[in-house]
């Protein structure tokens, strides 16, 4: 009887899994693993959001297995270790994965294939979240792309390339608790010890809530979506980020059901401009892929000589609780800490906030996103906030530094969004709920603090900086401290 694994690791589902889906349609038998060795994955590994969220969805996906007569097995330390006992103990005699294309994880691989293939296992890999290989989209001069509307035009023409594949016949490996390293999923204390994700409840991570949260978007928020997603205090975008960056549920899947459902509805749905955005996470994917040094470097190393001002421990401090005294970044800090996700326009303006106004290093925000988003990305993260610094790929121009204020009166007028998370201006009238500070009186007793900043002061300093950096010298540029 054949015996395959399939390693599961961003991949936390069973409907349209390529490695699954190989190794049912060539094996008897499934084993199905999962090995936790964040410290393999180097900056990608999950910060306390994403620790969370893991603990779920692998939940989520051993009940599946155990409904299907299976388990998953759970195993911690090395993965090169935990593959050679499972085969061992197993008798089998292929591992199926989907890859990753982060470094760290893209040398691991590299690493454990090579190993394994010496000791006579055969190893496959699938690309089972992305709609195209990263290295088979290319300029016509052979090298990769570095800006997002052309490499999407080329992009475009995968989405449609197969259709999702359902879940396939499984026969799982009997279960049994006498498999080496078997583990507990509670035991890898993924879970943290405050409590500190209560406001987490309204997720459901897992491949059911993922596909619950599509089929709401698709009814609710497609339709109305280019103008919905610039809106904070509204239902309007998709909120799939964690589902897609744990993998339970692919982009073949969302863009299959979206195109299925606008077609069945006839309600003037139109599915495009949503695609456009799953376009650049695949673009970050690509980018990272081709550039993986950006985690940690200028994607443009011209900004290698920008002067960033001083770390400023009490300015970030503020920053992390939501306590700056500009209400939209505010509010969006403070539903960051409740609920571990933030609204994209709102991200924007709270990077624009630190790294322009403030001048503090885009890596220093960067890793607070990936200790407290269920949906942080390593791509996607480090690529949106060099975006906002200027110094990514496709970046914004240095002039744009967004007004906090000027943004919040367009896309929450009736302060809504702020209401809601800072209540100390739940009472505010009118303009007062995005510049408070405008009217003394009325600040003093509510009880919320002065701006931590000078919007126009600060934004004329940050031009300034910007438009000196030709001249600035590398060896002046500001790093953050580790």
């Amino acid at each position: 009887m054949s015996t395959a694994i399939v390693w599961f690791r961003r991949d936390l589902r069973l409907a349209d899994h390529p490695a699954l889906h190989a190794a049912a349609a060539a094996h008897d038998r499934i084993v199905a693993l999962y090995v936790h060795a964040p410290e393999e994955e180097g900056q990608g590994a999950p910060g306390a959001a994403g620790r969370w969220w893991l603990h779920h969805s692998l939940a989520a996906l051993d009940a599946s297995l155990r409904a299907r007569g299976g388990q998953l097995t759970v195993v911690a330390g090395s993965s090169l270790d935990a593959l050679r006992a499972l085969i061992a103990a197993t008798g089998a005699e292929a591992v199926y994965l989907n890859r990753i294309y982060e470094p760290h994880l893209v040398r691991r691989d590299a690493k454990v294939r090579k190993a394994l293939e010496a000791e006579g296992i055969a190893v496959q890999s699938f690309n089972g979240s992305l709609w195209s290989e990263p290295d088979a989209i290319v300029t016509k001069q052979g090298g990769p792309y570095k800006v997002f509307t052309p490499f999407w035009r080329v992009l475009r023409t995968h989405v449609e390339d197969r259709a999702p594949w359902e879940v396939p016949r499984l026969s799982l490996y009997p279960v049994s608790d006498d498999l080496p390293g078997l583990v507990p999923i509670d035991s890898l204390a993924l879970l943290p010890t405050l409590d500190w994700a209560k406001g987490f409840a309204e997720w459901t991570p897992g491949e059911r809530g993922a596909r619950g949260m599509l089929e709401l978007f698709a009814d609710d928020a497609l339709a109305h979506y280019t103008e919905g997603r610039d809106l904070p205090a509204r239902h309007g975008t998709s909120r799939l980020s964690p589902h897609l960056h744990w993998g339970e549920i692919s982009p073949i899947q969302i863009a299959a059901f979206l195109r299925e459902r606008a077609a069945k509805r006839r309600n003037g749905a139109d599915p495009e401009p949503f695609l456009r955005q799953l376009g650049w996470r695949e673009f970050s994917q690509y980018l990272l892929y081709h550039f993986p040094t950006t985690t940690r470097k200028n994607f443009n190393p011209a900004f290698d000589a920008f002067r960033w001002a001083r770390r400023d421990a009490h300015a970030l401090r503020r920053w992390k609780e939501g306590r700056t005294g500009i209400p939209i970044v505010d509010a969006g800090m403070r539903e960051l800490w409740a609920t571990g996700w933030m609204h994209n326009r709102v991200r924007m303006l709270v990077a624009s906030l630190l790294t322009k106004n403030l001048r503090q290093h885009w890596t220093l925000g960067e890793r607070w996103f990936r200790d407290t988003l269920v949906d942080a990305d390593l791509a996607n993260n480090v690529m949106g906030w060099q975006w906002v610094a200027g110094s990514g790929a496709d970046a914004a121009p240095y002039f744009r530094i967004f007004n906090p204020v000027s943004q919040s009166e367009k896309f929450d007028p009736d302060g809504a969004y702020i209401r809601r998370w800072v209540p100390e201006l739940a009472d505010a009238p009118g303009r007062l709920v995005h510049a408070p500070w405008e009217d003394p009186a009325f600040l003093k007793a509510s009880g919320y603090p002065l701006p931590l900043v000078d919007l126009k002061t600060s934004r004329e300093a940050a031009l300034t900086a910007y438009r000196n950096l030709r001249h600035a010298p590398a060896e002046t540029a500001g790093e953050p401290a580790a």
